[in-house]
């Protein structure tokens, strides 16, 4: 064989085959999903992203519910700054998050774990503890003023009962601020058990019963090997309820209306009142310039939990 020919056969051998073309049935397929695609697209632009952006033009006006607009720039945040009972609803807003975020995540671990074993009518006792989630915000506030009325509700007859005065809940802003969070983690107890509960039933019992016969007690066995397990089940409990913490509204509303002396107003309370206030025409600028740090400060959740998520994905 000559040395031409040797090359041409190291060459064919090392040349690589060219991508074969995009075929045209590819291009078909994509605009045949077009129409699935596009009716959930037009739905986020018209209920998503245009009221977003409107939210941020008429945070930037001075506008009511009579009357004409008129731009007024970055004054209403520059309002904001000088507001205290917009900083006093941004510290309950902490102080209710505080309140509600761990106990209530404690409590549904604990739940979930009881209910994850085998004990006789569990599958009642989980709609049981279920059963308030489903019930709306408002109808629970209603119940919950009912519950906690400082002169013929329910818990403080159950206090005189056994010899205890009952808290002025309506009139204390410290004891309203108790009935929320208990009201709140009432509610979202069912929620935060669903999910512990789906994180714990994803545990292998092999590991668990290798480390039983090791000699690892419960309470190792829970610290060591479940919680570590249910990292992804908490972070996601974390998040979710941070998020409906920092815009809880119809509960608080119907329970306390932000009171007494805006010892229980939220942020969400607070652009509510400001821009729907029956006393007065309402100042729908400011209370979108409220609405807007709200959604910043949602925003700012979202980006903490995707970069944790993305960050414990790339290490795991």
């Amino acid at each position: 064989m000559t040395t031409a020919a040797t090359g041409e056969a190291a060459a064919a051998v090392v040349r690589r085959p060219r991508p074969a073309p995009r075929r045209r049935g590819s291009r078909r397929t994509g605009l045949l999903a077009v129409p699935f695609v596009l009716p959930n697209l037009v739905l986020c632009a018209v209920f998503l992203f245009f009221p977003l952006v409107m939210a941020f033009v008429v945070s930037t006006r001075h506008q009511e519910s009579l009357g004409q607009p008129y731009g007024v720039g970055l004054s209403n945040y520059a309002e904001l700054l000088r507001d205290g009972v917009f900083w006093r609803a941004v510290l309950n807003t902490l102080l209710f998050t505080l309140g509600t975020v761990p106990v209530g995540m404690a409590l549904g671990l604990g739940v979930a774990l009881l209910l994850d074993g085998a004990l006789p009518g569990r599958a009642l006792y989980r709609s049981i503890v279920f059963l308030p989630l489903v019930i709306s915000g408002v109808a629970t506030g209603v119940l919950g003023s009912w519950l906690f009325d400082q002169y013929d509700g329910f818990v403080n007859d159950l206090l005189r009962a056994v010899g205890l005065g009952g808290p002025s809940w309506q009139s204390n802003g410290t004891w309203a601020m108790v009935s929320v969070i208990v009201m709140t983690v009432w509610v979202r107890l069912g929620f935060d058990m669903l999910i512990y509960l789906a994180g714990l039933q994803g545990i292998d019992r092999q590991l668990l019963e290798a480390a039983r016969v090791d000699g690892a007690g419960w309470w190792q066995r829970l610290r060591r090997i479940v919680v570590p397990l249910l990292g992804p089940s908490t972070f996601f409990l974390l998040v979710m309820n941070l998020l409906y913490s920092f815009q809880v509204f119809d509960t608080v509303y119907a329970m306390t209306g932000g009171g007494p002396a805006n010892s229980t107003t939220m942020l969400v309370t607070y652009a509510y009142r400001t821009g729907f206030d029956e006393r007065g025409p309402g100042q729908l600028g400011y209370a979108a310039a409220v609405g807007v740090v709200i959604y910043l400060v949602t925003l700012a959740i979202t980006a903490v939990q995707w970069r944790a998520s993305r960050t414990r994905d790339l290490t795991s």
